[in-house]
């Protein structure tokens, strides 16, 4: 971890339960929150962002979204703006997941001016970054997350960014923790060399297949202030693990 940045560890739900397993979710990662060494942010699917964040009401969880438009409002049809997601209770949002940059075509662009409608509606972004298996195997796996920090985050940038190797995400399958390291090394360069102080405390997460076994190890990595997680994040006793284990 980075000296004097306490720790996030962030559920990405992904397009997963009902209304009321959302809410049962919240309900018991809300009641296990106390005293954790970590802060706390679950991010469900858009259509049940308010109904969870009246839940979890401003304690010690926070609520966040999986997307936004570059657009404050407009003609988009089954978009969601940044402000919509303010409105509704979030107070973050990921941007640039690996699933919508291969599902949906986002480039460094678009991801960027996401970020821009975020931080301009009060919502603090989360951009993620990661090579794919080909990428890794071709020994490009900095050059890609150099390119997508440089290309993905404007100016001014105050978030945070989640290193999330594509090939781990889902898979069960880790990077081991040097390789872990050294990406989360490469990021911190980037960010201090662009952003400087400010870049040299801004949470790094790592996400892709973290789960209860190996999060001690991963988040006591220099440079790892954090967690992304993906399908132990729909586990509240596993989710809370991963959170325990940041201290």
């Amino acid at each position: 971890m980075t000296p004097g940045v306490r720790p996030l560890i962030a559920g990405n739900w992904k397009m997963h339960g009902s209304m009321a397993e959302a809410e049962a979710l919240a309900g018991a990662v809300r009641d296990g929150a106390a005293g954790l060494p970590a802060d706390l942010l679950v991010c469900p699917a858009f259509l049940h962002v308010a109904a969870v964040a009246r839940l979890l009401g401003g304690g010690a969880v926070a609520v966040g979204a999986q997307d936004c438009h570059a657009a404050a409002k407009g003609a988009h049809t089954g978009d969601v703006s940044a402000p919509m997601l303010r409105d509704a209770g979030a107070t973050h949002v990921i941007l640039g997941h690996s699933e919508r940059r291969a599902d949906h075509g986002e480039t460094d662009a678009v991801v960027r001016a996401k970020a821009e409608a975020a931080a301009a509606a009060g919502l603090v972004p989360i951009v993620c970054v990661g090579e794919t298996e080909a990428e890794r195997l071709a020994g490009q796996a900095e050059a890609v997350v150099e390119r997508q920090l440089a290309g993905s985050l404007p100016e001014g940038f105050a978030g945070v960014v989640a290193y999330e190797p594509v090939w781990a995400i889902g898979t069960g399958r880790t990077p081991t923790e040097a390789d872990i390291g050294a990406i989360h090394a490469v990021i911190r360069a980037r960010l201090a060399a662009r952003f400087g102080a400010a870049g040299q405390g801004m949470r790094i997460l790592y996400g892709g297949s973290m789960k209860p076994g190996n999060a001690a190890a991963i988040l006591a990595l220099p440079n790892v202030d954090g967690g992304l997680v993906g399908g132990a994040s729909l586990v509240a006793a596993d989710f809370l693990a991963i959170a325990k284990a940041a201290g």
